[in-house]
Formats: C-alpha cells, sequence, structure tokens
C-alpha cells in the first residue's frame, strides 16, 4: 500500500509561497491552526529541503511551542547535496534523486508523508504524481516579489479540485490533485 503523501504551503493572491511569515501577519488564526493540527495527526514522515531544515533546526528544536512539539520527533528526509552526512534532529540527509527516494519511502512501512519544502522540492514532487494532495492556503495580500511554486518554468499542468474552505480571516484554502 502506497502512503499518502501531502503538501500545504501559504500562498499570497499573487501567488507567493516564499517567506510566508513575512507576509501573512493578520490572517493565520484558530480556524486556520485547527485546520493544520487536524491535517498534521496521521504524519510520520517529512521530506524537507536543505534551507527550510536548517532555518527550522536552529528554531523549532529548541522551541516550546506546539508546532515544535509536533516537528522535533517526526522523521526527518533532508534533501541536500551539500549538509554533512551525519544530521541532528531526528534527520535522515538524502543525497540521490528526490524522485526516486521518495517514491521508495512511500512504499515503506509507516503513516502519512509530508512535503514541507523548499519550493522546488515540492514541485518537482508534486509534477512527477508523487504528492498526492497540494494544499495551498492563499492569503488576502499581494506580495511585491517573492518566488511563486508554479513558474514559467512548468508546462500546462491539469489539476483536480479535491476540497475547499474558507476561513474568517479572509483565506481560501484550495487542496489539489494532479488530473489523471
Amino acid at each position: 500500500m502506497t502512503r499518502p503523501t501531502s503538501s500545504h504551503l501559504f500562498h499570497s493572491a499573487n501567488g507567493v509561497v516564499e517567506n510566508p511569515h513575512l507576509w501573512q501577519f493578520d490572517a493565520f488564526g484558530a480556524e486556520e491552526g485547527q485546520l493544520m493540527t487536524e491535517a498534521l495527526a496521521p504524519i510520520t514522515d517529512t521530506v524537507i529541503g536543505r534551507q527550510l531544515w536548517q532555518e527550522w533546526s536552529q528554531f523549532w528544536a529548541e522551541s516550546e511551542e506546539p508546532f515544535a512539539q509536533w516537528i522535533t520527533p517526526m522523521h526527518k528526509h533532508v534533501i541536500s547535496s551539500t549538509l554533512p552526512e551525519e544530521l541532528p534532529w531526528n534527520s535522515t540527509l538524502v543525497t540521490e534523486d528526490p524522485i526516486a527516494y521518495v517514491r521508495e519511502l512511500r512504499e515503506q512501512d509507516g503513516g502519512a508523508i509530508a512535503v514541507l519544502g523548499g519550493i522546488e522540492t515540492v514541485r518537482s514532487l508534486f509534477l512527477a504524481g508523487l504528492i498526492d494532495t497540494l494544499t495551498l492556503t492563499t492569503h488576502p495580500v499581494i506580495v511585491g516579489e517573492g518566488r511563486r511554486l508554479f513558474d514559467e518554468s512548468v508546462p500546462t499542468t491539469r489539476l483536480r479540485l479535491l476540497e475547499v474552505n474558507q476561513t474568517s480571516a479572509g483565506n481560501t484554502i484550495l487542496t489539489y490533485g494532479l488530473r489523471e
């Protein structure tokens, strides 16, 4: 049985996914937190890019906040060709092809898998059909510049809308899968 694999990114109205902590400010409330808690509950493994792992391992490993209580014991598969072989914070270095690695990981025993970042990792795994559900929480803000998940390098790709939610903070939460 293939393990379910998902990704959830915060997204501006004009498509920016980079550095959401700089622009989501007042548009993340209790509803968003509850939806995230429910989505994270079945996850036992995460796939994460080097840059995000470095930022998070320095902050969340020492934090007492609720997200830290979830992410710290979680097994993290870190996509990188530059990090040292031995990683702390319950992490495994992945230096091989991420698509082949995640394809194999999905066939191993365990719970659900979350792909947390980086942008290229999420993009390539989703387009390869290895992320079953891609959730975008669109915040009601226009960000002047920043990287987008799907830029001009991505060919026309048909999606299926799987779920829609709207929160009182004005966010829309859209969940997509690839159209077969």
